[in-house]
């Protein structure tokens, strides 16, 4: 069935909370699981004020650092529960195109996604649901509620 299991992550609850069902459902099925980072460079992406323009470099090695937390978080997870696991960080790709890419690997995509809705949803959009969109292999959500995360 799954053998391979694509888990994206962004470190937030509603991640974490995808990341234990997705190591549930691999150690059911005895599936590896890739965690997936995908890190875009503010400073590129244009959401960076110029105000913080001066602190880039150091701004740019603090989002580094949470990323590779929050991979390492969740191979030790997936370790406690003895599911093999590898965990990747993409720099510089939006967070639905590393999915997209990375997906064509794996059997089964399992993601968290906050169920926004309204102005919310139009403010922050979706990138569960921007991947979904143009998938190409099973997608499982995970939501959580928003008021929760």
């Amino acid at each position: 069935m799954y053998r391979k299991i694509l888990v994206p992550t962004d470190g937030s609850a509603c991640a974490n909370h995808a990341v234990q069902e997705a190591l549930q459902l691999a150690k059911a099925l005895g599936a590896e699981v890739t965690f997936l980072y995908a890190l875009e460079n503010p400073l590129t992406t244009g959401t960076a004020s110029p105000e913080a323009l001066p602190y880039s470099a150091q701004l740019w090695e603090d989002l580094k650092t949470m990323a590779n937390e929050a991979l390492n978080a969740a191979t030790d997870a997936a370790a406690k529960l003895e599911v093999q696991a590898t965990a990747v960080r993409v720099d510089n790709r939006p967070p639905v195109q590393a999915i997209l890419d990375a997906e064509g690997d794996h059997d089964l995509v399992v993601m968290g996604t906050h169920g926004r809705r309204g102005f919310n949803r139009w403010m922050f959009g979706s990138v569960a649901e921007g991947a979904l969109r143009r998938a190409k292999r099973p997608f499982l959500l995970i939501r959580t509620d928003e008021a929760k995360d």
